[in-house]
C-alpha cells in the first residue's frame, strides 16, 4: 500500500507540473497567433489513452509517463514532423515568428515552473510554518548512529558548527548538506567539556553519498526511555511484568540508565536473558523482572523523540512567507548547481547520486501528507525548470541557446541542423533517463542477494 501511495503522489505531482509547464508554452504561442496542434500530458507513441479535438488543437493523455509536450506548428520538436518542415513557412508557424516571440514561447515553460516552485515554497510556509528542534534544546547531545560514528561523532557529543555554519536547528541533514554541498572540512563538537574539531575529507563525502546511505541517519538527539504503548500480545514480557504506558526505565540490572540508546545496547547484549529493569511510575521507583525475547524485545514502544523536546514552529504571514519561500527555493537551486559542479569535478560520484523515478517517489513517503506533498512538488518544479534550462538540444534550454545565437548573430540555424541537433539531444536525455533508472533497478535487484 505504501508503494501505491508513493506512486500516486509522484504521478499527481508530475501531472500538475507537466500540464502547467506545457501551458507556459501553449499560451504565449496562442498570444502570438502561433498554431498549437497538440497539447499532451505524457507521450503518445502509437496511441493515446484519451484525446479530443477543440479548434485547431488536439488535447490528450498519452500512455508513456516520461513528460508531456505541445506540438507547435513549424517547430522541430518531439514529434520530429519532417514533412511539415519541407513545406514553405506559413504565417501561423513558429519558424515564421520573430526571434523575440519564439524566445518568449520557449521560455514560457521554465518561467511557469520557477514561479510555481517559489510560490509553493511560500504557501507551504504560510499554511504550515516551519517546525524544528533548536539545537540548544538537545541538552544531552546526540546519539551517534553507525554512519555518524564513521564521521568520528560519538554519543553525547554536542555539535557546535559544521564548517563555517553554526549548528542552530537540530537535524542531521544540516550536517550532510554542509559536508556534501558546501564542502565543509570539519565538524566542531563539545565532548566531555572540551571543544574538538573533527576533520572531514573526500572519503567521508564518498561514504555519505553512497546510494545505500542515502536515507541513513547520522544521529538523533538523546532521549529517555518512556513507554508510549504496550503490545497487545498477552505473552509478551512487558504484559506479564505489568508494565504500563508512562513507565520510565531508569536502571538496567541495577546500573543507572538515563537514555533510550543505553537500553537499546543493553537489550542487544542480553537477548533471551532474564533482566531487572528499574522503573519510575507516578514518582515511585519499582523493579520489574522479565526475560528478553530472542531478538531482545519485551513488547513495548518508546515515546517518539519529539515528545521530549520543546519544538519551535516559526509562523509566517502571507507577506513574510513569499520572500521566505523564494529564499528556500533559491537555496535549493544553489545546492543543485553545487551538486552538479561536484559531479563534474569528480568529488561526487554520479553513479551514487543520480536517482530515477523510484528514488523520487520514495521522497514523498508512504503516507499522504499534504505539507510534504506540496513541498516535494515545489522541489520538483524548480528542479524541472533548472534541468529544462540546460543547453541541451531537445530541452527548452537548447532551443533558447540557438535563439540567442540567432538574436546576437542575425543568422538562423538551418532546419537540417536543428533536426540533427534535436535528435542528438533526445539521445542524450533518453540515455540519462535510462542510466539513472537502470542504476535504480540494478541496486533494487542487488538488495535481494
Amino acid at each position: 500500500m505504501e508503494y501505491l501511495i508513493m506512486a500516486g503522489q509522484l504521478i499527481m505531482s508530475l501531472s500538475i507540473l507537466i500540464v502547467l509547464h506545457e501551458m507556459g508554452h501553449f499560451f504565449p504561442a496562442r498570444w502570438f497567433n502561433t498554431r498549437v496542434e497538440k497539447f499532451y500530458l505524457f507521450f503518445d507513441p502509437g496511441f493515446s489513452l484519451f484525446k479530443y479535438q477543440k479548434g485547431e488543437t488536439e488535447y490528450g493523455i498519452g500512455w508513456l509517463p516520461l513528460g508531456g509536450y505541445v506540438k507547435i506548428s513549424g517547430m522541430i520538436d518531439e514529434s520530429m514532423d519532417k514533412e511539415q518542415m519541407k513545406q514553405p513557412p506559413q504565417p501561423w508557424e513558429f519558424r515564421s515568428k520573430p526571434a523575440w516571440q519564439r524566445l518568449i514561447i520557449m521560455l514560457g515553460g521554465v518561467t511557469v515552473n520557477f514561479i510555481l516552485g517559489f510560490l509553493l515554497f511560500g504557501m507551504v510556509l504560510f499554511v504550515w510554518g516551519k517546525q524544528y528542534i533548536p539545537a540548544e534544546n538537545a541538552k544531552d547531545g546526540i546519539y551517534a548512529e553507525e554512519l555518524g560514528r564513521e564521521l568520528g561523532l560519538q554519543t553525547g557529543d554536542k555539535i557546535l558548527s559544521v564548517g563555517d555554519a553554526p549548528f542552530e536547528k537540530f537535524s542531521d541533514r544540516v550536517v550532510l548538506r554542509e559536508i556534501v554541498i558546501n564542502q565543509a572540512s570539519s565538524i566542531k563538537v563539545e565532548r566531555n567539556g572540551q571543544t574538538i574539531d573533527l576533520p572531514v575529507d573526500q572519503d567521508d563525502v564518498d561514504m555519505l553519498t553512497k546510494r545505500e546511505n542515502k536515507d541513513a541517519s547520522l544521529f538523533i538527539p538523546r532521549f529517555p526511555f518512556v513507554v508510549n504503548k504496550v503490545a497487545d500480545d498477552p505473552e509478551s514480557a512487558a504484559v506479564k511484568a505489568g508494565m504500563e504506558v508512562g513507565d520510565s526505565i531508569v536502571s538496567l540490572n541495577g546500573q543507572p540508565s538515563r537514555f533510550y540508546d543505553e537500553y537499546a545496547n543493553f537489550s542487544e547484549a542480553n537477548k533471551g536473558k532474564a533482566v531487572t529493569l528499574g522503573i519510575v511510575r507516578d514518582g515511585k521507583l519499582i523493579e520489574k523482572k522479565l526475560t528478553l525475547s530472542e531478538n531482545g524485545k519485551i513488547g513495548v514502544y518508546a515515546m517518539p523523540v519529539n515528545y521530549f523536546f520543546d519544538l519551535e514552529r516559526q509562523e509566517y504571514s502571507f507577506a513574510e512567507a513569499l520572500p521566505a519561500g523564494f529564499t528556500e527555493g533559491y537555496n535549493l537551486l544553489a545546492d543543485q548547481i553545487k551538486a552538479f559542479g561536484g559531479i563534474f569535478a569528480g568529488r561526487i560520484k554520479a553513479s551514487e547520486s543520480l536517482g530515477g523515478f523510484g528514488t523520487i517517489a520514495g521522497m514523498f513517503g508512504g503516507q499522504w501528507v499534504w505539507e510534504n506533498f506540496w513541498r516535494m512538488t515545489a522541489v520538483l518544479s524548480l528542479i524541472l525548470a533548472f534541468m529544462n534550462l540546460l543547453p541541451i538540444p531537445a530541452l527548452d534550454g537548447g532551443y533558447v541557446m540557438f535563439l540567442l545565437y540567432e538574436v546576437v548573430s542575425g543568422r538562423k540555424p538551418g532546419d537540417k541542423f536543428m533536426e540533427y541537433a534535436t535528435i542528438t539531444g533526445f539521445v542524450l536525455v533518453l540515455g540519462l533517463l535510462l542510466y539513472a533508472n537502470g542504476l535504480e533497478v540494478i541496486n533494487f535487484v542487488k538488495s535481494f542477494f
